[in-house]
Protein backbone atom coordinates (compact mmCIF):
# COMPACT_ATOMS: atom_id res chain seq x y z
CA UNK A 1 0.00 0.00 0.00
CA UNK A 2 2.81 2.40 0.82
CA UNK A 3 4.54 1.74 -2.52
CA UNK A 4 1.26 2.28 -4.35
CA UNK A 5 0.64 5.52 -2.50
CA UNK A 6 4.19 6.69 -3.24
CA UNK A 7 3.81 5.96 -6.95
CA UNK A 8 0.45 7.74 -7.01
CA UNK A 9 1.98 10.86 -5.45
CA UNK A 10 5.08 10.88 -7.66
CA UNK A 11 3.61 13.20 -10.34
CA UNK A 12 2.59 15.68 -7.64
CA UNK A 13 6.03 15.58 -6.05
CA UNK A 14 7.73 16.04 -9.42
CA UNK A 15 5.49 19.02 -10.20
CA UNK A 16 6.29 20.63 -6.86
CA UNK A 17 10.00 19.99 -7.38
CA UNK A 18 9.93 21.56 -10.86
CA UNK A 19 8.13 24.69 -9.66
CA UNK A 20 10.47 24.99 -6.66
CA UNK A 21 13.47 24.72 -8.97
CA UNK A 22 12.08 27.40 -11.25
CA UNK A 23 11.62 29.72 -8.28
CA UNK A 24 15.12 28.99 -6.96
CA UNK A 25 17.03 29.46 -10.24
CA UNK A 26 17.00 33.31 -10.11
CA UNK A 27 18.08 33.25 -6.46
CA UNK A 28 20.88 30.81 -7.26
CA UNK A 29 22.02 32.99 -10.16
CA UNK A 30 21.96 36.06 -7.92
CA UNK A 31 24.00 34.29 -5.24
CA UNK A 32 26.65 33.00 -7.67
CA UNK A 33 26.94 36.34 -9.47
CA UNK A 34 27.37 38.19 -6.19
CA UNK A 35 30.56 36.20 -5.50
CA UNK A 36 32.09 36.51 -8.98
CA UNK A 37 34.66 39.09 -10.01
CA UNK A 38 33.51 41.94 -12.29
CA UNK A 39 35.69 40.74 -15.18
CA UNK A 40 34.23 37.22 -14.96
CA UNK A 41 30.68 38.57 -14.85
CA UNK A 42 31.25 40.62 -18.00
CA UNK A 43 32.80 37.73 -19.85
CA UNK A 44 30.42 34.83 -19.15
CA UNK A 45 27.12 33.87 -17.56
CA UNK A 46 26.78 32.65 -14.00
CA UNK A 47 25.91 29.11 -15.13
CA UNK A 48 29.38 28.70 -16.65
CA UNK A 49 30.97 28.38 -13.20
CA UNK A 50 29.75 24.80 -12.67
CA UNK A 51 32.20 23.04 -15.05
CA UNK A 52 35.08 24.91 -13.39
CA UNK A 53 33.65 24.89 -9.87
CA UNK A 54 36.67 23.21 -8.24
CA UNK A 55 39.37 24.78 -10.36
CA UNK A 56 39.80 27.76 -8.01
CA UNK A 57 39.81 31.49 -8.63
CA UNK A 58 36.12 31.59 -9.50
CA UNK A 59 34.75 33.40 -6.46
CA UNK A 60 35.66 36.48 -4.47
CA UNK A 61 34.27 38.63 -1.64
CA UNK A 62 35.17 41.82 -3.53
CA UNK A 63 31.55 42.71 -4.31
CA UNK A 64 30.42 42.28 -0.70
CA UNK A 65 33.29 44.25 0.80
CA UNK A 66 32.75 47.02 -1.73
CA UNK A 67 29.02 47.34 -1.20
CA UNK A 68 29.09 46.92 2.59
CA UNK A 69 32.12 49.02 3.46
CA UNK A 70 32.42 51.52 0.61
CA UNK A 71 28.79 52.05 -0.41
CA UNK A 72 27.41 52.19 3.14
CA UNK A 73 25.19 49.10 2.97
CA UNK A 74 26.50 47.87 6.31
CA UNK A 75 25.18 50.97 8.07
CA UNK A 76 21.93 50.73 6.13
CA UNK A 77 21.53 47.08 7.17
CA UNK A 78 21.73 48.09 10.82
CA UNK A 79 19.29 50.93 10.15
CA UNK A 80 16.80 48.52 8.58
CA UNK A 81 17.17 46.22 11.56
CA UNK A 82 16.63 49.10 13.97
CA UNK A 83 13.55 50.17 12.01
CA UNK A 84 11.95 46.78 11.35
CA UNK A 85 12.24 45.04 14.72
CA UNK A 86 10.75 47.78 16.97
CA UNK A 87 8.07 48.75 14.44
CA UNK A 88 7.04 45.11 13.99
CA UNK A 89 7.02 44.44 17.73
CA UNK A 90 4.96 47.56 18.49
CA UNK A 91 2.44 46.74 15.78
CA UNK A 92 2.09 43.11 16.87
CA UNK A 93 1.64 44.01 20.55
CA UNK A 94 -1.00 46.68 19.87
CA UNK A 95 -2.78 44.43 17.37
CA UNK A 96 -2.98 41.60 19.92
CA UNK A 97 -4.59 43.88 22.51
CA UNK A 98 -7.01 45.34 19.94
CA UNK A 99 -7.92 41.93 18.51
CA UNK A 100 -8.68 40.55 21.97
CA UNK A 101 -10.87 43.53 22.76
CA UNK A 102 -12.81 43.29 19.51
CA UNK A 103 -13.20 39.51 19.78
CA UNK A 104 -14.15 38.98 23.43
CA UNK A 105 -14.90 42.25 25.20
CA UNK A 106 -18.38 43.78 25.06
CA UNK A 107 -18.68 47.55 24.69
CA UNK A 108 -20.89 50.00 22.83
CA UNK A 109 -20.00 50.46 19.18
CA UNK A 110 -17.61 47.52 19.09
CA UNK A 111 -18.68 46.22 15.68
CA UNK A 112 -18.76 49.71 14.14
CA UNK A 113 -15.30 50.53 15.47
CA UNK A 114 -13.94 47.21 14.22
CA UNK A 115 -15.38 47.88 10.76
CA UNK A 116 -13.77 51.32 10.73
CA UNK A 117 -10.38 49.87 11.66
CA UNK A 118 -10.60 47.20 8.98
CA UNK A 119 -11.84 49.78 6.47
CA UNK A 120 -8.55 51.65 6.85
CA UNK A 121 -6.88 48.88 4.83
CA UNK A 122 -8.42 50.21 1.62
CA UNK A 123 -7.02 53.74 2.03
CA UNK A 124 -3.96 54.22 -0.21
CA UNK A 125 -0.78 55.19 1.64
CA UNK A 126 -0.17 58.06 -0.76
CA UNK A 127 -3.30 59.85 0.46
CA UNK A 128 -1.95 60.04 4.00
CA UNK A 129 1.40 61.64 3.23
CA UNK A 130 0.17 65.20 2.62
CA UNK A 131 -1.81 65.63 5.89
CA UNK A 132 0.68 63.72 8.08
CA UNK A 133 3.97 65.21 6.89
CA UNK A 134 3.21 68.75 8.21
CA UNK A 135 2.39 67.19 11.59
CA UNK A 136 5.66 65.27 11.53
CA UNK A 137 7.55 68.46 10.67
CA UNK A 138 6.01 70.38 13.57
CA UNK A 139 6.70 67.55 16.02
CA UNK A 140 10.22 67.08 14.56
CA UNK A 141 9.56 63.41 13.90
CA UNK A 142 10.56 63.51 10.23
CA UNK A 143 13.91 61.81 9.61
CA UNK A 144 13.91 60.03 12.99
CA UNK A 145 13.54 56.41 14.01
CA UNK A 146 10.56 57.03 16.36
CA UNK A 147 8.79 58.75 13.48
CA UNK A 148 9.21 55.81 11.11
CA UNK A 149 8.20 53.40 13.91
CA UNK A 150 4.92 55.28 14.37
CA UNK A 151 4.30 55.41 10.61
CA UNK A 152 4.85 51.69 10.06
CA UNK A 153 2.80 50.82 13.14
CA UNK A 154 -0.14 52.94 11.99
CA UNK A 155 -0.03 51.60 8.43
CA UNK A 156 0.24 47.98 9.56
CA UNK A 157 -2.30 47.94 12.40
CA UNK A 158 -5.48 47.41 10.33
CA UNK A 159 -4.15 44.25 8.68
CA UNK A 160 -2.41 42.87 11.77
CA UNK A 161 -5.50 43.50 13.91
CA UNK A 162 -7.68 41.76 11.35
CA UNK A 163 -5.40 38.70 11.15
CA UNK A 164 -5.03 38.27 14.92
CA UNK A 165 -8.75 38.91 15.46
CA UNK A 166 -9.66 36.06 13.08
CA UNK A 167 -7.62 33.68 15.22
CA UNK A 168 -8.75 34.92 18.63
CA UNK A 169 -12.41 34.98 17.62
CA UNK A 170 -12.19 31.25 16.93
CA UNK A 171 -10.98 30.32 20.42
CA UNK A 172 -13.42 28.19 22.48
CA UNK A 173 -15.71 30.26 24.69
CA UNK A 174 -15.28 27.69 27.47
CA UNK A 175 -11.74 28.97 28.06
CA UNK A 176 -13.03 32.42 28.97
CA UNK A 177 -15.94 31.06 31.03
CA UNK A 178 -13.54 28.92 33.06
CA UNK A 179 -11.17 31.83 33.58
CA UNK A 180 -14.04 34.07 34.67
CA UNK A 181 -15.27 31.45 37.17
CA UNK A 182 -11.75 31.22 38.60
CA UNK A 183 -11.76 34.99 39.14
CA UNK A 184 -9.29 35.93 36.42
CA UNK A 185 -9.42 39.50 35.20
CA UNK A 186 -9.64 40.38 31.51
CA UNK A 187 -5.93 41.24 31.41
CA UNK A 188 -4.94 38.02 33.19
CA UNK A 189 -7.08 35.99 30.78
CA UNK A 190 -5.44 37.76 27.88
CA UNK A 191 -1.89 37.37 29.17
CA UNK A 192 -2.02 33.90 30.72
CA UNK A 193 -4.41 32.12 28.33
CA UNK A 194 -4.92 33.93 25.03
CA UNK A 195 -1.31 34.96 24.31
CA UNK A 196 0.23 31.46 24.77
CA UNK A 197 -2.46 29.93 22.56
CA UNK A 198 -2.07 32.68 19.94
CA UNK A 199 1.69 32.27 19.44
CA UNK A 200 1.30 30.75 15.92
CA UNK A 201 -0.98 33.59 14.79
CA UNK A 202 1.26 36.24 16.33
CA UNK A 203 4.31 34.68 14.67
CA UNK A 204 2.55 34.78 11.30
CA UNK A 205 1.63 38.42 11.80
CA UNK A 206 5.19 39.19 12.89
CA UNK A 207 6.55 37.64 9.68
CA UNK A 208 4.09 39.53 7.46
CA UNK A 209 4.77 42.85 9.13
CA UNK A 210 8.53 42.36 9.34
CA UNK A 211 8.85 41.48 5.65
CA UNK A 212 6.67 44.42 4.64
CA UNK A 213 8.68 46.90 6.71
CA UNK A 214 12.05 45.44 5.68
CA UNK A 215 11.18 45.66 1.97
CA UNK A 216 9.49 49.06 2.18
CA UNK A 217 10.90 51.90 0.10
CA UNK A 218 8.10 54.45 -0.24
CA UNK A 219 7.42 55.09 3.46
CA UNK A 220 11.14 55.23 4.21
CA UNK A 221 11.77 57.77 1.46
CA UNK A 222 8.89 59.99 2.58
CA UNK A 223 9.41 59.97 6.34
CA UNK A 224 13.20 59.60 6.49
CA UNK A 225 14.00 61.84 3.49
CA UNK A 226 16.79 59.46 2.38
CA UNK A 227 19.16 60.71 5.09
CA UNK A 228 22.30 58.51 5.02
CA UNK A 229 22.48 58.15 8.81
CA UNK A 230 18.97 56.65 9.01
CA UNK A 231 18.46 55.27 5.46
CA UNK A 232 17.41 51.59 5.34
CA UNK A 233 18.71 48.97 2.92
CA UNK A 234 15.99 49.62 0.33
CA UNK A 235 16.89 53.30 0.05
CA UNK A 236 20.61 52.56 -0.27
CA UNK A 237 19.99 49.97 -3.00
CA UNK A 238 17.74 52.41 -4.86
CA UNK A 239 20.57 54.96 -4.75
CA UNK A 240 22.99 52.30 -6.03
CA UNK A 241 20.71 51.63 -8.99
CA UNK A 242 20.72 55.35 -9.79
CA UNK A 243 24.36 56.16 -9.11
CA UNK A 244 26.14 52.88 -9.84
CA UNK A 245 23.82 51.19 -12.32
CA UNK A 246 26.74 50.28 -14.55
CA UNK A 247 28.42 48.37 -11.69
CA UNK A 248 25.64 45.83 -11.42
CA UNK A 249 27.87 43.27 -9.73
CA UNK A 250 27.51 45.49 -6.65
CA UNK A 251 23.75 45.37 -7.04
CA UNK A 252 23.74 41.57 -6.91
CA UNK A 253 25.68 41.57 -3.65
CA UNK A 254 23.47 44.32 -2.22
CA UNK A 255 20.30 42.47 -3.21
CA UNK A 256 21.46 39.26 -1.55
CA UNK A 257 22.45 41.12 1.62
CA UNK A 258 18.97 42.66 1.76
CA UNK A 259 17.19 39.32 1.31
CA UNK A 260 19.39 37.26 3.66
CA UNK A 261 17.77 38.34 6.94
CA UNK A 262 14.14 37.98 5.75
CA UNK A 263 14.98 34.45 4.62
CA UNK A 264 16.42 33.65 8.05
CA UNK A 265 13.35 35.09 9.79
CA UNK A 266 10.93 33.21 7.55
CA UNK A 267 12.62 29.81 7.79
CA UNK A 268 13.18 30.09 11.54
CA UNK A 269 9.48 30.85 12.11
CA UNK A 270 8.13 28.73 9.27
CA UNK A 271 6.35 26.17 11.44
CA UNK A 272 4.57 28.93 13.36
CA UNK A 273 3.76 30.65 10.08
CA UNK A 274 2.01 27.58 8.63
CA UNK A 275 0.13 26.88 11.87
CA UNK A 276 -0.95 30.51 12.12
CA UNK A 277 -2.23 30.60 8.55
CA UNK A 278 -4.33 27.43 9.09
CA UNK A 279 -5.43 28.26 12.64
CA UNK A 280 -8.03 30.86 11.71
CA UNK A 281 -9.60 28.78 8.94
CA UNK A 282 -11.80 26.73 11.26
CA UNK A 283 -13.61 27.44 14.47
CA UNK A 284 -11.97 26.03 17.57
Amino acid sequence: MRIKAFVARTPLHLTIFVFAAIWLIPTLGLLITSFREPSSIAGSGWWTVFPKLFSGGQFSLQNYTGVVLQEGLGRSFLNSLFISVPATAISTIIASFAAFGFAWMRFTGRNLLFMLVIGLMVIPLQMTFIPILPIYSKLKLAGTFPGIWLAHTAYGLPLTTFLVHNFMAGLPKDLFDSASIDGASAFMTFWRIVIPISVPALASVFIFQFLWIWNDLLVALVYLSAKPNVAPVTVTIANLVTNRGQDWELLTAAAFVSMALPLVVFFSLQRYFVRGILAGSVKG
